[in-house]
């Protein structure tokens, strides 16, 4: 006869286990996260070792690896794209350049994607309750590369929060990776041609880059603004209809006269009280007799 093994109960180690993987734990975590990373870029300022120039020692291929992982982290840290994007320029040129930072983009977002993923999104979809909150989340989730490439195209969103938002709805990886890295390439490369001529600021390609920024980036606003009404959730209204609708009467039909197949009655009838039939009925059969009002026959 097999004895049931006989189970031990959980021990503090287990216990403490669950608790540190809890979704609260792991919010306070990525929390920890970033807040230590938006410190280190006010304190340290690492941007400064991407712009400010490479090493002596350092040329080619291994400067790129090394610019590229570089601008990954800076990004995940929430060093503006902007400024290293025009470094990139200065640093390799235009076509060097805009491949470093397009692949450095893609690693900075998927690394900032992944820690919400992990430490953030078990804990954070349950406080989506505000309406538009609800709808920018059904979007991202049914529509995830059609919204990540919209989001990337469009300039002024900010990196970082569309790169979280991201995690927390149920997008997928391939789906934001690839928006990701196909989105960013215009105006990674507007920064990136514009900071390979800063040298010569009235070079037709510094002028042309710079009137793509700023042009991009007035159509995105004016776009954001007319889609606004698309994370409010706001639908278009109906008038609630207030009776049976009328049948439309064929040309030539006279005027009170109803239309073929409509069934509304008859106009000005006036409903007759019970009451007033029966003592009309009962008058009548007594004045009436049993020969319908005649003399009986003799």
């Amino acid at each position: 006869m097999s004895v049931p093994a006989r189970q031990q109960p959980d021990g503090l180690p287990s216990r403490l286990a669950q608790k540190l993987l809890s979704p609260r734990c792991r919010l306070a975590a990525l929390l920890v996260l970033l807040s230590a990373a938006a410190i280190s870029v006010v304190v340290y300022e690492p941007q400064q070792y991407v712009t400010g120039g490479l090493p002596a020692h350092l040329s080619g291929g291994l400067a790129g690896v090394l610019f590229t992982v570089s601008y990954g982290l800076c990004t995940a840290a929430f060093v503006p794209r902007p400024v290293l994007n025009v470094a990139a320029g200065a640093l390799f040129g235009t076509q060097a350049g805009t491949a470093a930072a397009v692949v450095g983009t893609v690693i900075g977002s998927g690394l900032a994607f992944g820690l919400g993923r992990v430490l953030g999104q078990d804990a954070l979809r349950p406080m989506l309750r505000k309406r538009w909150l609800t709808t920018a989340d059904r979007q991202l989730s049914r529509h995830g590369f059609r919204s990540m490439l919209f989001i990337r195209l469009l300039p002024g969103v900010p990196f970082a929060a569309s790169n979280y938002g991201a995690a927390v709805s149920r997008m997928g990886w391939t789906a934001f990776l690839t928006a990701t890295a196909l989105g960013v390439v215009p105006n990674t490369a507007a920064y990136v041609v514009a900071g390979s001529h800063a040298a010569s600021p009235t070079s037709p390609l510094f002028l042309a880059a710079f009137a793509f920024i700023a042009l991009s980036g007035l159509g995105g606003a004016v776009l954001a603004w007319r889609k606004r009404a698309l994370l409010g959730g706001t639908a278009p209204s109906t008038a609630p209809s207030t009776g049976p609708s009328k049948a439309a009467a064929p040309a030539g039909t006279p005027h009170g006269t109803p239309a073929a197949g409509s069934t509304t009655s008859p106009p000005h009838s006036t409903p007759v009280p019970a009451s007033a039939t029966a003592s009309a009925t009962a008058h009548a059969d007594a004045g009436n007799g049993p020969y319908g009002g005649g003399v009986p026959p003799s």
